[in-house]
């Protein structure tokens, strides 16, 4: 399968680096990897995450929790699905 983040998911994964990054850089820079590390393995299994119950197609919607953090994320054929939104568990679900 392919991967490929939306642009507001690139932006989510820049906030949350950014809001950690002044506490500690180390701990930044691990939140992220453990993210992308995370949206890497979706390629050999994609159907991980949790579906969406309240989407149109929650089938294809998923959310798969990393710790504090949520990566939703969409199937959009057997062959590629997209990264949609990334937050911290304590922010409001960000809506698609």
């Amino acid at each position: 399968m392919r991967l490929k983040y939306a642009p507001q998911a690139i932006g989510d994964l820049k906030r949350l680096h950014d809001f950690v990054a002044p506490k500690s850089t180390l701990a930044a820079k691990k939140i992220a990897i453990e993210i992308q590390e995370a949206a890497e393995r979706l390629k050999v299994f994609p159907e991980i995450g949790l579906p969406v119950s309240r989407s149109a197609d929650p089938k294809s919607l998923r959310d798969l929790y990393i710790g504090n953090y949520t990566i939703r994320y969409q199937i959009s054929s057997s062959e590629f699905f997209h990264i949609l939104r990334i937050w911290h568990n304590k922010e409001i679900e960000k809506d698609l």
